[in-house]
């Protein structure tokens, strides 16, 4: 078995001027082939599969947004163009192959690098430039073929509310995220979901937590987490603008920071669910940074070795330790 991935930069979803652009993946691209891992090909989810997230009315509406020319839909702002509607149902399918490949032995683990991406998108809603919730739909159907339990771990800037909101009632589905805390969209308080304790997390950090900051959620959140839920399979939504030189947020994780966190997360995949892990692409806005962080996602999977001496955070970082007692006394861990 090898690490797969699937490729879907979606260069006709495009906005003048939005950040989330097909250009955030053009230095990525010509590195894939040097990552040793094995492309596959996509095809789009089905409306079906897509209705077991989001509502049917909400579906449509985002068709008949792309099919009257497409145009702003969100005040973040979130925007369609005419092809959108079927970008996002492939975003959501490549998404669903990569899953399937690693639930079904086929693969190792993988890593499903679409756009548009999906996390703040809500079961009635997109929002947050997001379509679809690629990462939800996954999580659902694993579930539809046999899974008990499945973890998401969010690591980029912004809280995932729309993945939230899709597994608030689910203790099928547990969802934790580390993210800035005072920025869009303004959800993810530590205690958000006291009904869900343990199953849904929210780590607010302070602008410029960094690589040290991440080693201490990874060893005192994450894992007793990940250790107490057991889920049959692990999703990733990764997302490289917590890089500290994004142009839209004031996290501190280097490119080394990224294959830290992620390179844990794959042991534990390995310790609790046999080795059962997908990352998912959802924001970053620097291209080199999206480069970088994908290139230490690689080198998790494939179990080499990852350095950059230099990208190193210029700012200092916070004291966390108060908080993580507090979010460790919250849920539980221990």
């Amino acid at each position: 078995m090898t690490t797969v991935y699937t490729w879907l930069p979606a260069p006709e979803h495009e906005y003048e001027d939005h950040p989330e652009r097909p250009g955030r993946l053009t230095e990525l691209e010509v590195r894939l082939d040097s990552f040793g891992a094995q492309k596959m090909d996509a095809t789009p989810a089905t409306r079906d599969e897509i209705a077991r997230v989001h509502a049917p009315r909400m579906i449509e509406t985002v068709k008949s947004a792309c099919g009257a020319g497409g145009g702003i839909i969100d005040y973040a702002p979130t925007f369609v163009t005419s092809s959108s509607f079927d970008d996002a149902l492939l975003a959501s399918g490549g998404t669903l192959g990569c899953v399937r490949a690693v639930w079904a032995g086929e693969a190792s683990n993988a890593f499903a690098i679409v756009r548009p991406p999906g996390h703040h998108a809500e079961p009635a809603r997109a929002m947050g430039f997001c379509i679809f919730n690629n990462i939800a739909v996954a999580a659902r159907d694993l579930l539809e073929h046999g899974a008990g339990r499945v973890l998401v771990v969010d690591y980029d800037a912004h809280h995932g509310n729309g993945t939230e909101a899709a597994f608030w009632n689910d203790e099928r589905l547990a969802y934790l995220s580390t993210h800035q805390w005072g920025i869009y969209p303004g959800t993810g308080r530590m205690d958000e979901a006291p009904h869900a304790k343990g199953r849904i997390v929210n780590a607010p950090l302070p602008a410029y937590a960094g690589d040290a900051c991440f080693e201490q959620i990874s060893e005192k959140v994450i894992a007793p987490m990940t250790r107490a839920f057991r889920p049959e399979t692990i999703l990733i939504s990764a997302g490289f603008d917590s890089h500290w030189d994004d142009p839209l947020t004031m996290l501190g994780l280097s490119s080394a920071g990224f294959y830290s966190i992620s390179r844990r997360l794959v042991e534990l995949a390995g310790e609790i669910c046999k080795g059962k892990i997908v990352f998912v692409l959802e924001g970053g806005y620097n291209p080199h940074n999206v480069m970088n962080g994908a290139s230490a996602v690689f080198a998790a999977l494939t179990e080499k070795p990852f350095a950059d001496p230099t990208d190193k955070s210029p700012h200092r970082e916070p004291d966390i330790e108060k908080m993580l007692e507090s979010i460790c006394t919250w849920h539980g861990f221990v």
